[in-house]
């Protein structure tokens, strides 16, 4: 565990330095889902300080048994209206708000215990019908709606581009979302930050963060394969 943890961190300093980038500005998310408490446990040890769940049953169990731990808790899974307050309740940052009516349940259940609850836009880049997300054409207007909520930050984008064995062919989906993102930083639009870019995984994170990614998140190659 800790030798995976180390080698996923020398490989993330490495592709920030040689893309003349401040390996300090990008952090690793354990995607622990699946991950028996546990073993979390043992990442968390060797220097994993933000987890990555995507149910929300599990993530609550987990959340308790490890709440003596001073980890950063965030949810990368697809989230239904119905599990907002879990959600709110749980986790620093939520990655995945593709919709008005979530985000404004959210934002009911954050300002229930006066919390901003901070968010990032989940963007489905190559507009695949088997994956969440708003379309890059409709993800301006869906930040200047959800800017109005007082008890939710945007602060930036998510995307989780089509499967390829070959990391190149991603590249151009993640550089599709940082041109989003750029394109959305000169509005200026109030109460919205775009300093975040939740993109890449075990197989392309590394052409993620030449990218311009600040968020990685891996999970087999610190936990190895989910059986």
């Amino acid at each position: 565990m800790k030798n995976n943890l180390e080698s996923v961190m020398d490989r993330i300093k490495q592709a920030a330095v040689s893309s003349g980038r401040n390996p300090e500005t990008i952090r690793l998310v354990a995607v622990s889902k699946t991950i028996p408490a546990e073993t979390v446990e043992k990442a968390i040890d060797a220097g994993a300080d933000i987890l990555g769940e995507n149910y929300i049953q599990e993530a609550r169990t987990k959340f308790n048994d490890l709440s003596s731990y001073p980890v950063s808790w965030h949810f990368i899974g697809h989230l239904q209206t119905n599990k907002a307050k879990y959600a709110v309740r749980i986790f620093d940052l939520i990655h995945s708000v593709d919709s008005l009516k979530l985000a404004i349940e959210l934002d009911k259940q954050a300002k229930k215990t006066d919390k901003i609850q901070n968010i990032l836009i989940q963007v489905n880049v190559a507009d695949e019908s088997s994956k969440s997300g708003v379309s890059v054409q409709n993800t301006l207007n869906l930040v200047k709606e959800i800017s109005d909520l007082k008890n939710l930050a945007i602060k930036g984008l998510m995307t989780m581009p089509p499967f390829f064995n070959a990391p190149e062919k991603v590249r151009p989906f993640f550089k599709n979302l940082r041109s989003l993102r750029d394109q959305i930083s000169k509005e200026s639009i109030h109460n919205v930050a775009m300093d975040e870019l939740s993109m890449g995984m075990t197989g392309d994170f590394e052409v993620a963060i030449e990218e311009g990614a600040t968020l990685v998140r891996i999970g087999t190659a610190i936990f190895g394969e989910r059986i």
